[in-house]
């Protein structure tokens, strides 16, 4: 679940639906690629709208984008989004799709304007009850697991921050460089006496910016 999600929260989602499939145990003189299992990145997105279109979930597979020929390989990325639940939280609740139920229970689950509905949700669908009551008596192995996911995801979430804001620092660096390099190149050009207009195409510095130097 992404409650607060990256920039480059695509990336992410690829990368763990990744590990889902190369984590998988065929090592051995008994096993092969066809032992395989499917793997299904299930992803809640929160925050923001990920896709324009008003489609609470979607489901992202390899395919041929030219002749829509499909891998049929393994690997699923299902993605609900939150923030469109909006649509659909004032409906009936006999009248919501699945998928509508799913994206309010979790959307909903503790805004205490919604209470009463998100009572008459887990009430209707038998799939979100059990969630409700399977949250309720969470193991503690699932907790040491989900410390050790949580561990490594918020490290990689941090990393990811850093080198974003490296990447960008840099890229501004190099475009405060070049600036003042075109600067440096036109004040050369006015000391030697070369003709305004000449300078002006070659920096491309306004008549201005260059008698100001």
């Amino acid at each position: 679940m992404s409650l607060n999600p990256l920039k480059d929260e695509l990336n992410r989602l690829e990368y763990y639906a990744s590990k889902l499939l190369t984590g998988q145990d065929i090592g051995g003189v008994e096993k092969s690629y066809a032992d395989l299992k499917e793997s299904y990145q299930i992803s809640i997105l929160a925050q923001r709208r990920f896709f324009p279109d008003r489609n609470l979930t979607h489901t992202f597979l390899y395919y041929d984008p030219e002749t829509r020929v499909s891998l049929d390989g393994k690997v699923r990325i299902i993605t609900l989004e939150l923030e469109k639940s909006a649509m659909c939280i004032d409906k009936p609740v006999y009248e919501m799709s699945n998928e509508e139920l799913w994206a309010a229970y979790f959307q909903y689950l503790t805004n205490e304007a919604k209470r009463e509905k998100i009572k008459e949700i887990i009430a209707r669908e038998e799939g979100i009850a059990m969630a409700t009551n399977a949250m309720c008596q969470i193991t503690s192995n699932f907790e040491e697991y989900s410390r050790l996911t949580t561990e490594l995801k918020n490290q990689l979430d941090w990393q990811a921050g850093m080198v974003g804001a490296k990447r960008e620092g840099l890229a501004e660096g190099r475009k405060e460089g070049r600036a003042e390099g075109i600067l440096e190149i036109a004040r050369k050009m006015k000391s030697a006496g070369r003709p305004l207009s000449e300078i002006e195409e070659f920096t491309g510095l306004s008549a201005q910016t260059i008698e100001q130097l």
